[in-house]
């Protein structure tokens, strides 16, 4: 279990916290002995302590941060898990006592937390312990200001690894990862016009031209979109459209949707359209899309557009 970004579990037991402290009870130590008596009883015990490892074949256990994936990225938040590979050299298992970590991005803070009594590594074994990490976009750009919605930012992830290994005794394994991650934008959609083909008040064929506008600083590849679209408070069209399309970072996508729907089951606004007329519309959906990053599921809606039903045989302005 992790602790998220609270005082009250970080500062308290956190190894980062605790490094001013250690260092300055040392250096008390050092100033109470002089050099004298008490450095000799130190240096005897180290002494001892190398001549034990020697022959019972103990050592220093070694770690490493051998990947971070990112299982979950969405609009509001993403879910990191830290690999981190630890090898223990010695004939008896040793607890992984704590486990301290901190995310941050140019020196700004975006998470940290403490995973108390984190398991126990085996003799002459090695083995991958994970570390669940959340970081919430919406903390980040409630923060920091200067994080703007659809960049990408650094980040360095710090692990502090408190060990406790017979002969040694309890020792901290600092490890460092850097990487970088978006701050996802949700993609901007608007409906150009709606273009009739057949009408008639049973069933009329249209095709909706649909713009989407990915704002991010990275392409999204779209592999599904699910919408529903309102013509003022009637719903003409609910459905989805797999189609792989790649949207270009801070680009526009244009598609056509052909729909049906039934003209005299509908209200005024849509024989607004007919008539020429714009009407108001709202479409509300979701995207899924492949990025740099993984997969993510970022929500579209427009509410308040205005658009105008256009005859097949009319003349385009504005076609691409």
């Amino acid at each position: 279990m992790s602790s998220s970004d609270n005082p009250d579990t970080v500062t308290d037991r956190g190894l980062f916290g605790k490094k001013k402290e250690d260092d300055k009870k040392e250096e008390d130590e050092k100033e109470e002995g002089g050099g004298g008596f008490i450095e000799k009883v130190k240096d005897f015990i180290h002494d001892i302590g190398e001549k034990i490892e020697e022959a019972v074949g103990f050592g220093k256990p070694s770690a490493d941060v051998s990947g971070i994936h990112i299982p979950h990225i969405g609009l509001h938040r993403a879910d990191l898990v830290i690999d981190v590979l630890i090898k223990n050299p010695n004939p008896v298992p040793i607890p992984l006592v704590d486990i301290d970590y901190l995310i941050d991005s140019d020196g700004r803070k975006l998470v940290a937390g403490l995973i108390p009594d984190a398991g126990t590594i085996h003799a002459h074994g090695e083995e991958t312990v994970k570390v669940p990490i959340t970081i919430s976009f919406d903390h980040i750009k409630d923060t920091y200001g200067d994080i703007q919605p659809g960049s990408i930012i650094p980040y360095l992830v710090r692990v502090i690894l408190l060990v406790d290994v017979p002969i040694f005794g309890r020792i901290k394994i600092p490890l460092e990862k850097s990487g970088e991650i978006p701050v996802p934008y949700k993609p901007d959609v608007d409906v150009d016009k709606i273009k009739f083909h057949h009408f008639s008040f049973e069933e009329t064929t249209a095709t909706i031209h649909l713009s989407l506008e990915n704002k991010n600083d990275f392409d999204l590849g779209l592999n599904l979109l699910q919408y529903e679209m309102w013509l003022g408070d009637d719903s003409v069209v609910n459905a989805e459209l797999t189609e792989s399309t790649k949207i270009d970072k801070q680009g526009i996508t244009k598609m056509q949707i052909p729909f049906k729907f039934r003209p005299k089951d509908l209200g005024s606004a849509v024989w607004d359209m007919i008539r020429g007329r714009g009407t108001g519309y709202t479409i509300k959906g979701k995207i899924d899309v492949d990025t740099p990053f993984g997969n993510m599921k970022l929500p579209i809606d427009k509410v308040g557009g205005t658009t105008k039903l256009k005859k097949e045989d009319d003349d385009d302005d504005d076609e691409e």
